[in-house]
């Protein structure tokens, strides 16, 4: 969920973070850290985390072509 209180800490999607690469994020409090990493100053921003694609069910009326132009 995108707005679960129970989220994993990642630098990626930290209030104190701005992304650099896949790899990397620049923290305000840290500097340059492991994008995957986190730490005690950890602030959930819900803008900055991409949640995954969902999935369709196998009794869905809808196919893949159906949602594409």
């Amino acid at each position: 969920m995108l707005f679960n209180k129970d989220i994993q800490p990642c630098c990626s999607y930290c209030q104190s973070g701005s992304k650099i690469n896949d790899e990397e994020v620049m923290c305000l409090k840290k500097g340059i850290v492991d994008a995957l990493g986190s730490c005690r100053k950890f602030e959930y921003d819900p803008l900055k985390r991409i949640p995954g694609k969902p999935e369709l069910s196998e009794d869905s009326p809808f196919s893949e072509e159906d949602f594409s132009l």
